[in-house]
């Protein structure tokens, strides 16, 4: 059973910085491209960036140069380092993976973040 499990979200004040990680477990972690979503109140779920199997990465425009997606393969752990946080960065972040072997996507529970102003 693959599970996802994020952690690392918070209270920040705009222009600080935080760091999510999503711990992967029942999977092969290093064949998979994971990814990570935001939801805002009233709003669709979004991708904020994504990383391949071989750590090439993708953004949404509007974190680029703030944000940064990475993977630890020996801890089967994905990390997103959120800097410069502003209020608009305020939503619960997923962690997902389309499981390449299962065919099968699967979601974390979600770590709230917010940014005061």
């Amino acid at each position: 059973q693959v599970q996802l499990v994020e952690s690392g979200g918070g209270l920040v004040q705009a222009g600080g910085s935080l760091r999510l990680s999503c711990a992967a477990s029942g999977m092969i972690f290093s064949i998979n491209g994971l990814g990570w979503y935001r939801q805002a109140p009233g709003k669709q779920r979004e991708l904020v960036a994504d990383i391949t199997s071989d750590s090439r990465t993708t953004y949404v425009e509007s974190v680029k140069g703030r944000f940064t997606i990475s993977r630890d393969n020996a801890k089967n752990t994905v990390y997103l380092q959120m800097n410069s946080l502003k209020p608009e960065d305020t939503a619960v972040y997923y962690c997902n993976t389309f499981e390449v072997t299962i065919r099968r996507q699967y979601w974390g529970q979600g770590t709230q973040v917010t940014v005061s102003s």
